[in-house]
């Protein structure tokens, strides 16, 4: 066998096969709308033409422009959850690890999710459906990180005055804020927010290394 992946061999197959990849084409096109043209400008007329299908199609596989860019947020969020979960599960210390974690910050404002959360961050606040949808991505993260400081806890002796939900809160709401700023265009003079939170992650080296 040479690797490749067999060719379909029934019609069912090749329909779901083309219905894949037009779900993945339309998304395609979205991200990269999304972040050239914002939320608020993004038309799915213009979406159909960047995946060169049907304005259609994106009725069919989406319904509309919100569910479109709902979709497109839930898969990113669970692919980089899963990511964050691996690499806070590694043997590494908690300072390399929140060190690596600075470092997807800077990826993930590249490669347009940050741009996409927070566009639909903003639309929540008006719009009740997408922020059920946002709250629960939030949610998620919090809760990655709040499991996080609940194992640390145990390891050191304990995270003083606080819950591990609320020591999850105060690692967790600064990248967002940074983001945002970043996203607002502050320079690192300005608003020095990833410099910051690097530092946070000397005082973790220096709270484990006395611990140890």
């Amino acid at each position: 066998m040479d690797g490749t992946a067999a060719e379909p061999s029934t019609r069912a197959e090749r329909r779901d096969r083309a219905t894949a990849a037009t779900r993945v084409s339309i998304l395609d096109a979205a991200r990269a709308r999304l972040l050239s043209d914002g939320y608020a400008n993004l038309s799915t007329r213009a979406v159909a033409e960047a995946a060169e299908v049907p304005l259609s199609q994106i009725h069919y596989h989406f319904g509309s422009k919100q569910q479109l860019i709902l979709s497109l947020l839930e898969a990113e969020n669970a692919r980089l959850l899963e990511r964050q979960r691996a690499m806070f599960g590694g043997p590494e210390p908690l300072w390399q690890q929140w060190d690596r974690a600075c470092d997807f910050l800077d990826e993930d404002i590249e490669s347009g999710y940050v741009r996409v959360l927070q566009e639909m961050i903003a639309a929540g606040w008006s719009d009740e459906d997408v922020a059920v949808h946002v709250r629960e991505y939030v949610a998620g993260w919090l809760a990655l990180l709040s499991d996080v400081a609940e194992r640390e806890g145990h390891r050191l002796g304990g995270l003083g005055p606080f819950t591990p939900m609320e020591a999850a809160t105060l690692m967790g709401l600064p990248f967002y804020g940074v983001e945002s700023m970043v996203l607002l265009g502050f320079s690192a003079d300005q608003v020095p927010g990833r410099s910051a939170l690097r530092k946070v992650g000397t005082i973790i080296r220096a709270i484990e290394e006395g611990r140890t």
